[in-house]
Formats: C-alpha cells, sequence, structure tokens
C-alpha cells in the first residue's frame, strides 16, 4: 500500500537532449506512470498520492506537468483531488475501465483476473447481439472494411503488432455495421479489449490455437446477412477467445 512519503517515486527517464520532455509527452509520461502503479495495485483505492511538490521533485518534472497528469487520471475516474486533504485514489467502481488508455496500464502488468473475466463477460453481453445486427444492417462498405481487416490479420498473423491492430479494426468494422451509435461509441474499448487481452495470451509462448478461422465464420455469416449464424458464431469466437486467455493465466488464478 502507498504512503505519503516519495520513496517509492523514481523520477522518469530523461531524453538525450533535454532534462525536460515536451509538455505533452511529459504529462502523458506521469499519467502513464501514475496510473500503471494504480492498476497494478501499488496505489489502492482510499491512498493519498505522495504530494505535488515531492512528486514533481521526485520524477524530475515541473508541478504543472505533475498536476496536469492527475487531471488525466481524475477524468478517467481513477483519482480525485480534494483541498487540504490531496488526492485520494477512488474506489475501483469509479474507474472507467473501458478506457483504452485505463486498458493498458491494467496490462502493462499482471492483470486483475477479475478485470479479464468484466471484459470477456462485456464482449458475450454485447459482440454476439452486434455480429446479428450488423448481418441485418450491413452496408457492402461495412464488408470491404471487415473483409479487409480480416485480410490482414491472415497476411501479417496475431503474433505481430500489425496483426492485432486489424483484429481491433475487423471489431471497430461489426460494431459500426450495426448502425448503432451507442454499440459504436464502444468500438474502441472492445476494439483495445480484444488487442491487449490478444497480447497478453503470448507473452509467454505462441498462440495455443489460430482464431483468424473464428473471425471468418463471423464475416460470412454477416455477408450471408444470417443473424443467427452471426450471433452462434461471435458467441463461439469469444468464449474460445476466453478460454485461450484462461489458459496463459497461471494455475492458481481463476478467471
Amino acid at each position: 500500500m502507498a504512503t505519503n512519503d516519495d520513496s517509492s517515486i523514481t523520477a522518469l527517464p530523461a531524453p538525450a537532449s533535454s532534462t525536460r520532455k515536451p509538455g505533452r509527452r511529459l504529462r502523458g509520461a506521469v499519467a502513464n506512470k501514475l496510473g500503471i502503479a494504480i492498476l497494478s495495485g501499488e496505489y489502492r483505492p482510499g491512498d493519498v498520492l505522495t504530494g505535488e511538490v515531492a512528486a514533481a521533485e521526485a520524477l524530475d518534472v515541473s508541478r504543472g506537468a505533475y498536476r496536469e497528469a492527475v487531471q488525466v487520471l481524475a477524468a478517467k475516474g481513477l483519482v480525485e483531488s480534494r483541498p487540504k486533504t490531496g488526492t485520494h485514489v477512488l474506489p475501483r467502481e469509479r474507474w472507467n475501465l473501458l478506457d483504452p488508455d485505463v486498458l493498458a496500464w491494467a496490462f502493462a502488468g499482471e492483470p486483475d483476473p477479475r478485470l479479464i473475466r468484466s471484459l470477456f463477460e462485456l464482449r458475450l453481453v454485447i459482440e454476439p447481439a452486434a455480429a446479428a445486427l450488423a448481418a441485418e444492417r450491413r452496408t457492402r462498405a461495412d464488408l470491404t472494411r471487415m473483409g479487409e481487416a480480416l485480410k490482414g490479420m491472415r497476411r501479417h498473423t496475431l503474433a505481430t503488432a500489425e496483426g492485432r491492430a486489424a483484429d481491433r479494426d475487423f471489431h471497430d468494422a461489426l460494431l459500426h455495421a450495426t448502425g448503432n451509435d451507442a454499440m459504436v461509441v464502444l468500438g474502441a474499448s472492445i476494439g483495445a479489449a480484444v488487442a491487449w487481452t490478444t497480447q497478453f495470451k503470448q507473452r509467454t509462448r505462441a498462440l495455443p490455437r489460430d482464431p483468424i478461422p473464428d473471425h471468418a465464420r463471423v464475416y460470412d455469416a454477416i455477408a450471408a446477412r444470417d443473424a443467427a449464424a452471426a450471433t452462434a458464431a461471435m458467441q463461439v469466437l469469444v468464449d474460445l477467445a476466453l478460454s485461450d486467455t484462461r489458459s496463459a493465466m497461471p494455475a492458481e488464478t481463476p478467471v
């Protein structure tokens, strides 16, 4: 559990040409460091972050840059600053766990099994229904975008960053094909969840199986305007992805 001293805070690496980074990069680096500390449990809900002056000195950044980084965390529901009492880590239920940055911080270390389970449960609720809507409403442009993403996955494989980006594009294109504005908004979050869990599954070994045929079956059902088949294919895709993720977790870790 974190304390109010600055003993656990280390300075950010300085760029070769200067001890200061440009404002936006610097703010992002500080927010990234603090976000990872919170998502990893180094800081827990209710903890008070190190004071602004001490933290800025320890990180070798200006107080303004540190303050802006804290504002980034506050906008994502991770912390709240109060006069005289400092900056507190908020309860987990306040965190915007679907924010792509927050997901990146969660997967920077050993992700919380509870988070992984939550992400897959969300996908199982959203994506099969989205696949059915996409089958009913997709346009030729939607099919083209999904098809190009599928080609990218096949060309690069999911072992590469390019392949995972294509995977993310596939799921995003599917959500766009629903024509449902609320689902479209979830595109970045679902895509980030897909990308990070796929990368996580390969951290110590190759993927246990090729999931690209699962995506092809979803695509084929949507192309055929078969809503029932699209629903079933997406259900299988997410179920198998969860099974693969479980196999990548330590044996004693339930997901």
